[in-house]
């Protein structure tokens, strides 16, 4: 043939192929395992069917590990354990999540009847000893990859939060509050509500009770949708304008936003992409400020680098690429990576808000009650190192405009800028600007910042000066309108590598005027042989009522020592004042403080305090219990011997899946989303540990538990024994899979066994080794060898086995105590016959002294 007509003849040859290669995962679905075994000689077959297999698993194309499986001739799959799996990009949670769906054997092509969630196709290779799993996952296109999947059928449950915070004394009426939050989830919505009660403790002040919120919301992957009682705020943007005027009473309406909740993947890639060139296959480092942060293997040519995995800002980085060994080319390029912008390819997000001013179960009298309120807020990147934000909103006769710019003006140093104007019928025309700017440098940071606002007016019920005064201490100051400004200019410095230093300058004009000075050194070391916290201040404030007004002016020192007992801190300080009548006031005081791992108080504490005006006494106690925690204090004046004293408290209930669970310890402070699991065990001061998939690990104790989970992505709890001596015992469930919506409680139950690990040989009625048999037991199963023989994790409280076969049906076993031999927790069966004979048979085991 021609050189010429060769390449024409490949073509031609690889056209008319093309249709048997499109055709080829047809056929190898139609061969079924039977078919695939005829080439075996047939004592291969024989190890082959109804035994053991290692195999290697694939889900969609990517590798899930090595698996034992057992295949049977009716073209069945059964997975039994994964060996291993240490080239798996796959997290742990997909291993679990197969092996408990092919738990029992499944049929070999495409899923029909029952099937696992999300399978769809199951086929084997004998040649390449490949289980391939194909699922819905596989084929979602990549815009749905993009976002989380929901459940399919939503989620239910709720969340309740209450607190109380109560302070009383002597000379001044009692405050307190009470709040309730509700969190809840109602198939695709989630739910949420708040109420408070509360009083303060000012004079003729009344009890007041208030819904703030009453609203469902959905997540609707780049937006959300908001619909009942809220507060007419924002919420979907990065930068929010700042505005007088804003509402504090709830409006009836609508509400809708940009979102990045149901996002996949929050990483964003650099604005502007960055490339590379290599001659040869090779590496790609990117340092910054001389350190690595990133490789990423190259191939011949121009290709993009992948700026996901950097961290956010905007920053310059090294790229060195090295072929053979050998660098060959290094430049420098800039990221461009926007805080808090997840995906810079939308350059715009919003917030937008309809309704009409109305309460509900409120004590509050609202002004605008019936009027219309309506707004919205935008912000725009209108470069990497620039965001723009823009709010305009009128709740009844009040109007309020906002501009806001978050400028990383460079590498080290940011700048935000705020400008509003606000007018009212009754709190008047005001003003304002915002200037803060923060720069970075090696060991601190630079914080400068500027406001200034001008009031109009203010109506007549209002005070310059709220706060408990007596009538004749009452300060008179003119109301009246005018600027007020603040600036503040403070430092941040490490020396070495355990001092800190602070510094800030302050200047009010306004309500308060005068400059103010703030300098204090901090530093940590071994002192006496213990750790040791000590800190050095002086400083020099404006006049306040608690300095007779006359400017505080003062030194102290402050010193912190782990002295004695574990979990025990003893504290000193010594300094002087401005006192309350202006007068120079010396002042000392010590304390001690003692912190408990378990048990119901958690940490207690004493203070002692002496100045001029005489000695004052103080204490605290916190405490945690399973269904409530907080904090109690107690003081003494050194000012006459006035008596006070505080109180919060905090406790968290959890409804889902038909049961009910008190948490008051930090699990379910600020959860929004958890899992109801109960605990049954038969050894005594059991702790197992639940290890979140999406980070963060808890103790389980025997009864009812409650663990926060993350909402809407799907993960698992990973359970194990705490401790590095774990029992022979068996978990079942080993792993507790969610995936729940905001607001959402699921529930499952656990069960931990003690166990004995027993080994067998079984044979059927004719002697002849029975291989394949499937060995249960309420713990554990297993699979005999081509043999016979069978190792398993049987339950000592229940110490029955199942032998399942083709050939012998059911067969069922009791063992009892005291005829075969033992050590530690394993025993020997020796050799069981299935089907049973005439008389049931029993089989020893060694209760005494087996498993304890």
């Amino acid at each position: 043939m021609s050189l010429r007509l060769r390449p024409l003849a490949l073509a031609a040859s690889l056209y008319c192929c093309a249709p048997w290669a499109l055709a080829a995962p047809a056929a190898w679905d139609s061969v079924n395992l039977l078919q695939q075994a005829d080439d075996l000689p047939e004592d291969f077959q024989a190890h082959f069917f109804d035994v053991p297999l290692v195999v290697r698993v694939e889900r969609d194309g990517q590798y899930l590990g090595d698996a034992r499986a057992v295949l049977s001739r009716d073209n069945r799959v059964q997975l039994l354990d994964f060996s291993d799996s240490a080239d798996s990009a796959l997290p742990d949670r997909e291993r679990e999540r197969w092996l408990h769906a092919l738990a029992e054997p499944q049929p070999l092509g495409e899923c029909a009847g029952q099937c696992a969630p999300g399978l769809q196709r199951l086929h084997y290779s004998l040649e390449s000893s490949l289980l391939s799993l194909a699922t819905s996952e596989g084929q979602r296109t990549p815009a749905d990859q993009r976002y989380l999947q929901l459940p399919d059928a939503g989620s239910r449950g709720l969340i309740l939060r209450h607190q109380l915070n109560a302070y009383a004394g002597q000379g001044f009426n009692t405050a307190g509050r009470y709040a309730l939050d509700a969190q809840g989830s109602l198939g695709h919505w989630s739910t949420v509500a708040s109420y408070q009660l509360d009083r303060s403790s000012e004079q003729g002040a009344v009890l007041r009770h208030s819904v703030q919120s009453l609203y469902a919301q959905r997540e609707l992957r780049d937006h959300f949708l908001r619909v009942g009682y809220f507060l007419p705020n924002f919420q979907g943007v990065t930068r929010q304008p700042r505005a007088p005027n804003s509402p504090n009473y709830t409006s009836l309406g609508l509400m809708a936003g940009s979102s990045d909740i149901l996002l996949a993947d929050s990483s964003a890639p650099s604005v502007y992409p960055v490339y590379v060139t290599a001659n040869r296959e090779g590496m790609l480092e990117v340092y910054r400020d001389g350190s690595l942060i990133l490789t990423q293997a190259l191939q011949p040519g121009l290709q993009r680098v992948d700026t996901r995995r950097l961290p956010g800002g905007i920053y310059e980085v090294e790229l060195r690429v090295v072929e053979d060994g050998r660098e060959t080319s290094r430049e420098r390029s800039l990221i461009h990576k926007p805080g808090n912008w997840a995906n810079p390819e939308r350059r715009w997000r919003y917030s937008v808000f309809a309704g009409y001013q109305s309460s509900l179960f409120d004590s509050f009298h609202d002004p605008e009650r019936g009027r219309g309120a309506f707004g919205g807020i935008v912000n725009y990147l209108a470069h990497p190192r620039a965001i723009v934000g823009l709010s305009v909103q009128q709740v009844g006769r009040q109007q309020a405009v906002g501009t806001s710019l978050d400028w990383q003006v460079h590498d080290r140093f940011n700048l935000y800028t705020n400008a509003y104007r606000a007018s009212g019928a009754d709190s008047g025309d005001g003003s304002g600007l915002d200037v803060q700017g923060i720069w970075r440098y090696a060991r601190g940071t630079v914080v400068a910042s500027h406001s200034r606002s001008w009031q109009e007016r203010r109506r007549e019920d209002e005070d310059y000066y709220p706060g408990r005064w007596a009538e004749a201490e009452r300060p008179q100051f003119p109301t009246r309108s005018g600027w007020l400004r603040n600036s503040a200019l403070a430092l941040n410095h490490r020396v070495g590598n355990s001092g800190h230093l602070s510094a800030r300058v302050s200047h009010s004009q306004g309500v308060s005027s005068g400059v103010g000075l703030d300098l204090s050194f901090n530093r940590r070391q071994r002192l006496f042989g213990s750790d040791a916290n000590w800190r050095a201040s002086v400083f020099d404030r404006p006049a306040n009522a608690s300095s007779g007004q006359r400017r505080n002016r003062g030194v102290d020192f402050t010193l912190s020592l782990a002295l004695g007992q574990a979990q025990r801190r003893y504290s000193a300080n010594l300094g002087t004042r401005t006192g309350r009548t202006g007068g120079r006031d010396l002042y000392a005081g010590g304390g001690v403080q003692q912190s408990f791992e378990d048990g119901l108080v958690r940490s207690i504490g004493a203070q002692a305090s002496v100045d001029r005006e005489g000695v004052g006494v103080g204490s605290s106690l916190q405490f945690e219990h399973p269904a409530l925690r907080g904090d109690l204090q107690a003081q003494r004046s050194s000012a006459g011997g006035q008596l006070s004293g505080s109180v919060n408290l905090e406790s968290t209930m959890a409804i889902g899946g038909g049961h009910l669970a008190l948490a008051g310890g930090q699990l379910g402070s600020g959860a929004g989303t958890g899992m109801i699991v109960d605990l049954a065990s038969d050894l005594p001061g059991l702790k197992l540990g639940a290890h979140d998939s999406r980070g963060g690990s808890y103790t389980l104790r025997p009864g009812r538990n409650f663990v926060p989970v993350a909402a809407y992505r799907s993960g698992q709890l990973q359970l194990d024994f705490v401790g590095r001596e774990a029992p022979a015992a068996s978990i079942q469930p080993a792993a507790l899979g969610y995936h729940l919506n905001k607001g959402g409680v699921a529930y499952q139950q656990v069960s931990v066994q003690r166990t004995l690990t027993v080994m067998g040989h079984l044979r059927d009625a004719q002697d002849r080794p029975l291989a394949g048999a499937q060995v249960i037991n309420h713990t554990s199963r297993s699979v005999s060898e081509a043999s016979g023989f069978f190792t398993l994790e049987m339950s000592a409280s229940q110490p029955t086995l199942e032998v399942r076969h083709p050939s012998v049906g059911e067969c069922r076993l009791s063992l009892l105590a005291g005829e075969h031999p033992s050590e530690d927790d394993v025993v020997m069966l020796g050799t069981l016959r299935c089907p049973l004979p005439a008389a049931p048979l029993a089989v020893g085991l060694l209760n005494d002294g087996v498993g304890r």
